[in-house]
């Protein structure tokens, strides 16, 4: 009897530790970030205590601030450039590496570099090489006749955006390449021989094969670089700050400005969680998704 019983919760044991370890680190913060959305914390009075819940004040000063309309702005616009981009250079890395070439390993070790570096190394490389004077691109672009100045790459609000997005595109491209190499190494060949036999050629079988059968793993990737990317911090706060003229500001450097910069912790826990709700969305969404591709297979 007793054994049985050891038996039927023996798993429910083993998890305790990790379930422990997620409520105390990932639990806690959020329902603490969640409460602190709704008082009215500061610098002035968090050492005194003088705390009062104040509603949805946070959210409505949130919706009335042209910073945070601006972060949410940039925030679409890195996440769809970086995403789109990520995806057609690591599908068309992913087909060209599928030929299965002699150098075909190597090489596609060496486009991991870019993936394993640590991302604030990445951010640093990236800001030296765009410098406006002694930058490695504009010296090449110099070099090549390609411009006559050199490109304000970081400092110039139009090319901020942009230029915060070919790094991410660069360190992105590696993850889209070895999920899609994945998927393309599982695909039937039989498929393709009786597409062979029927007459079809390459493009007829990428766009009728490849293509509706890739479908589940091109969800993942889009669903996940999304997530990934929409969430940025270390890459934007180490090349740009948010700058210049907020021009690369996004939900996560408004979210740390308002919380360690000007001390306001309760305007910085709505900004986040705004964040934290976007997210959620997306990946409920990608859950959806997920289960419905399961089922149709």
């Amino acid at each position: 009897m007793i054994r049985a019983i050891v038996r039927k919760w023996e798993g429910y044991f083993y998890l305790f530790p990790a379930v422990l370890f997620m409520l105390a680190l990932i639990g806690y913060p959020l329902i603490y970030n969640m409460i602190l959305s709704f008082q009215n914390v500061s610098l002035a009075n968090i050492a005194s205590h003088d705390i009062s819940f104040i509603g949805i004040e946070n959210y409505q000063r949130l919706a009335q601030d042209k910073v945070f309309w601006a972060s949410l702005k940039n925030t679409l616009l890195y996440t769809a450039g970086s995403v789109v981009f990520q995806f057609a250079i690591g599908f068309l890395l992913a087909l060209f590496f599928s030929m299965k070439f002699r150098l075909a390993p190597f090489l596609r070790g060496l486009m991991m570099v870019s993936w394993l570096i640590p991302l604030t190394v990445t951010a640093l490389l990236f800001k030296f090489m765009m410098a406006s004077n002694e930058g490695v691109f504009n010296q090449l672009l110099l070099s090549w006749g390609m411009i006559d100045t050199p490109i304000p790459w970081l400092s110039d609000p139009n090319m901020a955006i942009w230029s915060v997005i070919i790094a991410n595109i660069w360190v992105g491209i590696p993850f889209n390449m070895l999920l899609i190499s994945a998927g393309l190494s599982s695909l039937p060949e039989d498929v393709y021989e009786s597409a062979s036999l029927d007459g079809a050629n390459a493009f007829q079988k990428f766009i009728h094969l490849t293509l509706p059968l890739l479908r589940p793993v091109i969800t993942v990737v889009m669903m996940l670089g999304f997530i990934y990317t929409f969430k940025v911090f270390d890459l934007v706060f180490v090349m740009t700050g948010g700058g210049p003229v907020d021009a690369t500001e996004v939900l996560s450097t408004v979210s740390y400005r308002y919380s360690f910069d000007e001390f306001q912790f309760s305007m910085g826990a709505a900004s986040a969680n705004v964040l934290f709700l976007i997210l959620l969305l997306v990946s409920l969404v990608y859950l959806r998704l997920i289960k419905k591709d399961e089922v149709m297979s």
